[in-house]
């Protein structure tokens, strides 16, 4: 009878924990929006700092007015360019809020790279599908993800989607590079690959999905500071052990954060992001986050 009782006390103090926590991770933490600050060492000696915001996976719908607010308040942080690595909306009706977003920032030089949802909305899916390394991709709705780009463009943002250029930000030559989205497929990093610039201030590659082969030919290039997003942080993440998944082939040890490219001389810096999947609307242990990068002499 005292076994029974002791193993009813345990079954219900584990119910109560675990609705406990599905209910701070889907209603408090998936809202505590965080800026992380990074020193990223790759200037040349005596140069003058340069600030980046790094924004990626705000996976918005219509009535996200929080997240929308917070995003555009981030004009604050006087960034000399803004950087959006993908995954800007969840709903086909989001583009107005994706503006609203990013619409006290357009006065600075910016520049993007889609995701796969920016292209097709989310669909139900399993979470424990994530575990499975070689699961089925299943496309939702279209979005109006050319709307978009005629938006971010017209505003004078650079579409970098399988493109490279030069722009000048802060005072400085910035040569950019990057990719459409590598997790569906539709990079071509090809069509735009070569030797970095050395005569510009500094070198920056974007995609959305860090996927391993796309990011060592970046850094093969010579490129300094590459920027992606996409994997959440790992999004539901153990404390003491970090993420379990990435979703795509980054090592779950890289899944959010800033660290030296193996191999290599180039930075990789992967943002958390400011959304969940929809279906999934929880963060655990992994607050959703933008970045102010603050580039310094090496």
């Amino acid at each position: 009878m005292a076994k029974r009782s002791t193993f009813r006390r345990v079954a219900v103090g584990t119910t109560v924990l675990g609705a406990a926590t599905l209910a701070y991770a889907s209603l408090v933490e998936r809202n505590l929006f965080t800026l992380r600050r990074f020193d990223v060492p790759v200037l040349a000696p005596d140069a003058e700092p340069l600030r980046i915001l790094h924004l990626s996976d705000l996976h918005l719908t219509p009535g996200q007015h929080r997240k929308q607010r917070w995003v555009a308040e981030l004009a604050a942080t006087d960034p000399d360019l803004v950087v959006v690595t993908g995954d800007n909306m969840a709903h086909v009706d989001a583009v107005p809020a994706v503006l609203r977003s990013f619409g006290p920032l357009f006065d600075r030089p910016g520049a993007f790279v889609f995701g796969s949802n920016d292209y097709r909305g989310p669909v139900l899916k399993n979470p424990f599908s994530y575990l499975q390394r070689d699961r089925e991709y299943v496309q939702g709705a279209a979005l109006p993800a050319e709307e978009l780009r005629d938006a971010l463009t017209g505003a004078g943002w650079v579409d970098l989607n399988n493109a490279r250029t030069t722009i000048k930000a802060g005072g400085r030559a910035i040569e950019l590079v990057g990719v459409d989205d590598p997790h569906v497929g539709r990079d071509d990093y090809p069509a735009v690959a070569g030797p970095a610039d050395p005569t510009a201030d500094v070198r920056i590659a974007l995609t959305h999905s860090p996927e391993p082969p796309v990011l060592n030919a970046m850094a093969a290039d010579g490129f300094d500071l590459i920027l992606a997003g996409h994997t959440h942080g790992g999004q539901v993440c153990v404390p003491f052990v970090g993420a379990l998944v990435t979703n795509c082939g980054l090592d779950r040890r890289m899944a959010k954060g800033l660290r030296r490219w193996p191999g290599s001389d180039a930075l990789l810096h992967v943002s958390a992001g400011l959304g969940t999947h929809p279906t999934a609307p929880v963060r655990f242990a992994c607050p959703p986050e933008a970045s102010v990068l603050t580039l310094i002499p090496r």
